[in-house]
C-alpha cells in the first residue's frame, strides 16, 4: 500500500490516476491565497522510498492498469532532472500501458528548469505541467505573492512549450476584486493568448483558513463578487480568448457556473451560455453554495 503524508491535492483531471508524492510541500510556498501545504516543509522524497513505491503499486493495481500518474505534492518539477527521470524510467518499466505523467509547475520551478531538462523529462515520459497562472495583471500577481509579474508568466510557460509539453494552465475569477474585475480578465485572456495553454481552466478564488488572504478577508479587504458579477468576469475572459487548440473547463468544486467547450471551435457557444445567465440571471444554472468546495 502507498503511505502518503499529510493531505494530497491533485487536478480534477487526475481524479484516476496513480499518485505519486515524489516531494513533500511546495517549494515556493508563498502565494498569498493557498493553503494546501503550508503545514510541510518542502523536501524531496529519498529515491529507494519511490522506487518501492512503484513495485509496490504494481503489484497492487497490475502492471497494465496503471495509465496516468501525477507527481505530487506542490511542485515536483524543482527537483533535479536526474532524479525525475529516475522515477519516469521506473513508472514506464512497471506499466507498459503508461500514457502519461503530470504535475504542478510553479513559475519558480520553470524558471530554473531549462528546455534542454523539460524536454528530456518529456522524453522520458513527463509530458504535462499544470501551471497557476491565477491572473495576467501585475497588480493582482503581486497581491497574491505568486513571485512572478506577467512578463515573466509569459517567459517561461514559453519554455516548456518549447520543451514541447502540454500546459494546463488555471486562472483565479474574482482575484482582482470589483475595481479590477475587467482588467484582471483582459490581462488574464492576454497571458492565456500568449502562452497558448492546451488546457484552460477557472477557479473562483476563496479564502482558505491559515492564510494570509484569509487574515486579509476577516479584515475586511477582500471583494467577494456574487455569482453574476462572476459570470460577467468569465464573459469577459472568454471572449477575449484567441486560442489556436485549447480546451477550456470551469469544472472546479469552487465555480458557481460549469462551463466547457473546444477553443477557438466552441467560443461563441460559450459566450451566448453566459450572455443568457447574464440576461436571465434568476434561471441561472448556479452551483449552490454546499455543493461548492475547494
Amino acid at each position: 500500500m502507498i503511505q502518503y503524508e499529510g493531505t494530497l491535492y491533485r487536478p480534477p483531471s487526475e481524479a484516476n490516476s496513480l499518485i505519486l508524492q515524489a516531494t513533500i510541500g511546495c517549494s515556493y510556498n508563498e502565494c498569498s491565497f493557498c493553503g494546501m501545504y503550508r503545514d510541510k516543509r518542502f523536501r524531496v522524497r529519498p529515491l529507494d522510498e519511490l522506487l518501492s513505491e512503484i513495485a509496490r503499486a504494481k503489484d497492487e493495481f497490475g502492471a497494465g492498469h496503471v495509465r496516468k500518474v501525477f507527481l505530487a505534492d506542490g511542485d515536483a518539477l524543482i527537483a533535479k532532472t536526474a532524479f525525475l527521470q529516475k522515477i519516469l524510467v521506473a513508472l514506464r518499466d512497471a506499466f507498459p500501458n503508461l500514457r502519461r505523467v503530470s504535475c504542478y509547475a510553479s513559475p519558480q520551478s520553470l524558471q530554473v528548469r531549462s528546455v534542454d531538462d523539460m524536454r528530456a523529462l518529456r522524453d522520458a515520459g513527463l509530458t504535462l505541467y499544470y501551471l497557476g497562472i491565477e491572473s495576467g495583471h501585475d497588480v493582482v500577481l503581486e497581491r497574491l505573492v505568486k513571485g512572478v509579474d506577467a512578463a515573466e508568466m509569459i517567459r517561461v510557460a514559453v519554455k516548456a512549450n518549447e520543451a514541447g509539453v502540454a500546459l494546463s494552465t488555471m486562472v483565479l475569477l474574482g482575484a482582482g476584486g470589483r475595481e479590477l474585475s475587467e482588467a484582471h480578465a483582459l490581462e488574464s485572456a492576454r497571458v492565456v493568448n500568449a502562452i497558448q495553454p492546451r488546457f484552460v481552466s477557472t477557479l473562483v478564488m476563496t479564502p482558505v483558513e491559515g492564510t494570509p488572504l484569509a487574515e486579509e478577508d476577516a479584515r475586511g479587504e477582500v471583494d467577494h463578487l456574487d455569482p453574476l458579477e462572476l459570470a460577467a468576469e468569465l464573459r469577459t475572459f472568454v471572449d477575449a480568448l484567441e486560442l489556436d487548440g485549447s480546451i477550456f473547463r470551469s469544472n472546479h468544486a469552487s465555480n458557481y457556473l460549469t462551463l466547457s467547450g473546444s477553443l477557438p471551435k466552441d467560443k461563441a457557444r460559450m459566450v451566448e451560455a453566459l450572455d443568457a445567465v447574464l440576461a436571465r440571471p434568476d434561471s441561472a444554472p448556479f452551483r449552490p453554495e454546499w455543493l461548492r468546495g475547494l
